[in-house]
């Protein structure tokens, strides 16, 4: 009997043991998701592309087509180097987590020029896609996907012209401006006009459905309400999430034919972001 009370004390210490253990380690993983909100992190490791992928326009998902997207000297870069023209190969690098409440932060810069063959409106026009739909069900043909884009131009246009960024435009979107409806494929931001070879610190809030404001070197430079999907151009997106509000999607960055640098990529994200439920 004495041998069978030890063995039952000792399994009770290891049960007991082992229910702290998990206890803990349960509290130990909320600390780590609540030391998660509200705090800067880094999505780019400035090493290679570990946890985004490529889709370009007539390529398969994951195809980083003649290495547009590339890592050098700790930056992020879109390059044409390998390209002898442009063939509208569009194209946007995502990010594999999607997200809903959250602020983005990207430092850029344009690297002069454009590859040939490509629309004067892309001359130096990059930016950051929000709410995209998820970039592994896109055709093949789509250079483009669902979403709502800060756009990024330099001051000066490909005819001189003076260009603001910060800029919204809409891609299968629309957005609510002023408490009505706007389909206005781009609007322009209230920012200044900055040079092509300036670093610009770029941040766009995110609200889930309720409100995104752009930013542009850390002053506020748009605001708009309600994304939604245009049920022209994405129905088949709409019968998927069941209607056409958009709360969520996956964060991209753009290939439009002008070599770019980004040299952080980071996000904060806010508690009630859909990673924490």
């Amino acid at each position: 009997m004495k041998n069978k009370a030890s063995v039952f004390v000792m399994a009770s210490i290891v049960v007991a043991s082992s229910v702290a253990m998990m206890a803990c380690t349960k509290s130990t993983e909320n600390d780590n998701s609540a030391t998660k909100a509200n705090q800067w992190q880094s999505i780019f490791n400035g090493v290679d592309l570990s946890n985004w992928t490529p889709k370009f326009a007539n390529s398969e998902y994951g195809d980083n087509y003649k290495n547009t997207f590339r890592v050098e000297d700790g930056m992020l870069v879109v390059s044409y180097d390998q390209y002898e023209a442009f063939n509208d190969k569009f194209g946007h690098l995502y990010y594999n987590i999607p997200h809903s409440h959250y602020r983005l932060k990207v430092e850029y810069r344009f690297g002069g020029g454009q590859i040939a063959g490509a629309p004067d409106w892309a001359f130096e026009n990059n930016g950051v896609m929000i709410h995209s739909e998820d970039p592994a069900q896109m055709t093949l043909e789509q250079g483009f996907p669902a979403s709502v884009e800060m756009q990024f131009l330099s001051g000066t246009g490909k005819s001189g012209n003076d260009r603001n960024t910060g800029n919204m435009c809409s891609t299968g979107s629309h957005i609510m401006l002023d408490g009505k409806l706007d389909t206005t494929h781009c609007i322009n931001s209230s920012s200044p006009f900055i040079a092509q070879e300036e670093w610009v610190t770029a941040e766009i809030e995110v609200r889930g459905h309720e409100r995104v404001i752009h930013f542009i070197n850390g002053e506020k430079v748009f605001e708009y309400t309600q994304p939604q999907l245009d049920p022209n151009e994405a129905s088949h997106i709409i019968e998927r999430i069941g209607g056409v509000q958009l709360f969520e999607g996956y964060i991209a960055v753009q290939a439009e034919s002008s070599p770019t640098q980004f040299r952080s990529i980071e996000i904060k994200l806010f508690e009630e972001d859909i990673s924490f439920k």
